[in-house]
């Protein structure tokens, strides 16, 4: 049997934002993991975690402030210039929560998607518009919309366009930065179908970011929990769902709602107490530390790492 081939690999990766007068807020903070080529990771985690910025920096949105990062093999540099930012973008794109605002409004359709392309000089004269129409079509539109402008489109709509506009320039690496979670839940199975489509057809690698854990389940071979900047587990996403190893997983999926509306009403839900610790300028520990049942002093003053508890499965805690 192969081995999956790594397409990315992070090692103690941060991101900081400087907040002024020595403040940095750690937004992504010593990250180590690998993604493997054709498989969707998925990354779960409350707003304000960091999982939007690591995406950002992995597709070089954000320059990384620390740590290393190798894209299949070869080492991608802390910052980028506009030559090498340029390049990069052909191999790894973002697909954007909001379809609403992630599209130029001034913009018609054919020329969103042919942006990219154009840019690179990828698409010229007739081979520009018959590239369209083929994305259009790929993404379940059709040919009389290239001339429309966003504003004339549903929410749904919207999203396929902004597909279609990331895979136009043929990218490796997508990130998905929860791009169902600004739509109606009818149009949502439409659109991880079509993700899946696409991935199988260009053998695409996903870091799927979500907040619905089960969707994350469904869509994803792996899941990793994030938790203020920091990755608490990581495994298989099945075994990640049904036996989490961190007390932070445990909680978010308890939190999960069942699909059955009569046993949601009648579960008892347990909420977590405690403080929520600053991502800004943060001390030593573990950063789930004053909300953990199982916290001790031991977590209060030194920082977990994420280490492999048994095969496949990964977790930074002390008692895990």
């Amino acid at each position: 049997m192969n081995q999956p081939q790594p397409i990315i690999e992070v090692k103690n990766l941060c991101k900081f934002f400087d907040l002024g007068r020595g403040a940095k807020l750690h937004a992504v903070d010593d990250v180590s993991l690998t993604i493997y080529k054709g498989e969707t990771l998925g990354l779960v985690g409350e707003s304000g975690c960091g999982k939007s910025t690591l995406g950002r920096v992995l597709v070089r949105m954000y320059d990384q402030t620390s740590g290393s990062y190798s894209f299949e093999g070869k080492t991608v540099p802390p910052a980028l210039n506009s030559s090498q930012r340029k390049t990069f973008a052909k191999q790894a794109q973002m697909i954007f929560q909001d379809p609403y605002q992630s599209l130029n409004p001034r913009m018609t359709v054919g020329d969103i998607i042919s942006e990219g392309p154009s840019i690179h000089g990828l698409w010229n004269g007739d081979s520009r518009k018959n590239e369209i129409l083929r994305w259009l079509k790929r993404v379940g539109l059709v040919a009389e919309h290239a001339m429309r402008f966003p504003h004339e489109f549903s929410g749904g709509q919207r999203q396929r366009i902004g597909i279609a506009r990331s895979l136009a320039l043929n990218p490796q690496f997508v990130v998905c930065d929860e791009p169902i979670s600004a739509l109606d839940v009818s149009v949502q199975a439409q659109v991880v179908t079509l993700l899946q489509d696409l991935q199988r057809e260009f053998g695409l690698t996903y870091l799927f970011i979500a907040h619905s854990l089960s969707m994350v389940r469904y869509i994803s071979n792996r899941m990793a929990v994030m938790y203020l900047g920091k990755v608490v587990e990581l495994g298989p996403s099945e075994e990640v769902y049904t036996q989490p190893l961190h007390p932070y997983s445990e909680a978010l999926i308890a939190a999960n709602p069942f699909p059955d509306p009569i046993r949601e009403r009648n579960r008892e839900h347990k909420l977590l107490g405690g403080e929520i610790t600053s991502p800004v300028n943060p001390k030593p520990g573990c950063r789930f530390a004053n909300r953990c049942p199982i916290a001790t002093d031991q977590c209060r003053k030194e920082t977990p790492v994420l280490k492999e508890s048994k095969p496949g499965r990964f977790v930074a805690c002390h008692y895990r």
